[in-house]
């Protein structure tokens, strides 16, 4: 499904927005705030996503929101805008630059458009419309490497190997060549810049993954959940991406190994 320009154009205003929020409070003392989940959060987070929510409803008052920390509305639209102030709140508070501003839009549940952005390095991915570009520029996934032995795989944390599906994520592991935890979405901004082979992760949420859909997707990578089902405004939990479609067939297979 295509997006509106004028759409895109918004979500640049909001990345824009949100850094400026966020760029003043890096490497700076703040207080932590522990969420329901233990999760940790920032007022660095709830400002940034206020800012863009506002806008949003000053644009589009139609248009559903879903933020991470702000809660939910109109997410019956035909339109809803995925939120994640900052993804990767532990890296932003560890003064690490990995973490980054997360900015979808669903069209009927789907993801159709994306933004992630660094805004401490100026790095921002825009997947929409058949194309994904990185500072302006297309970029795509690595289709050279089409074996998983040969492939590089990155995850949130080894906490993967305790969920309900660690033994097949084990098999996954014990598979590639290279593995590597932590980073983050940008882990998956390094997959559409070819950098990256594979990325699987779990107990994500739709504002952990929407804006990402459209990212690997557009940059001829394949991203799903670990059954090969597409990724919705309503399918949270498991989430596996590829560079290319040989290389997530494979990764599936493993997945459901036992």
């Amino acid at each position: 499904m295509s997006c509106p320009p004028e759409f895109i154009d918004l979500a640049h205003r909001l990345a824009d927005a949100a850094g400026e929020v966020i760029k003043p409070l890096f490497r700076n003392k703040l207080d932590i705030i522990s969420k329901n989940d233990m999760s940790p959060v920032t007022i660095a987070d709830r400002n940034a996503e206020l800012v863009m929510r506002e806008l949003i409803e000053e644009a589009f008052p139609d248009h559903g929101i879903f933020g991470e920390e702000h809660g939910q509305v109109r997410t019956d639209a035909e339109y809803v805008w995925v939120l994640d102030p900052i993804d990767g709140t532990h890296s932003f508070i560890s003064g690490l630059p990995t973490f980054a501003i997360l900015i979808g839009l669903t069209r009927n549940g789907m993801p159709v458009m994306g933004i992630m952005d660094q805004p401490i390095s100026g790095e921002r991915w825009v997947g929409a419309n058949g194309k994904t570009e990185f500072n302006g520029k297309p970029i795509q996934s690595n289709a050279d490497v089409t074996s998983i032995s040969d492939s590089s795989l990155f995850s949130w944390g080894i906490e993967l190997l305790g969920s309900e599906r660690g033994a097949n994520y084990k098999n996954l592991m014990n598979a590639v060549s290279r593995k590597r935890f932590g980073y983050d979405s940008y882990a998956y901004g390094s997959l559409a810049l070819g950098f990256v082979d594979i990325v699987a992760d779990f107990d994500m949420k739709p504002f952990d993954y929407c804006a990402l859909v459209p990212i690997i997707e557009n940059a001829g990578g394949v991203i799903s959940d670990w059954d090969g089902n597409a990724l919705t405004l309503n399918t949270p939990g498991y989430v596996l991406a590829s560079a290319n479609p040989t290389l997530h067939k494979q990764a599936l297979k493993l997945l459901s190994e036992k």
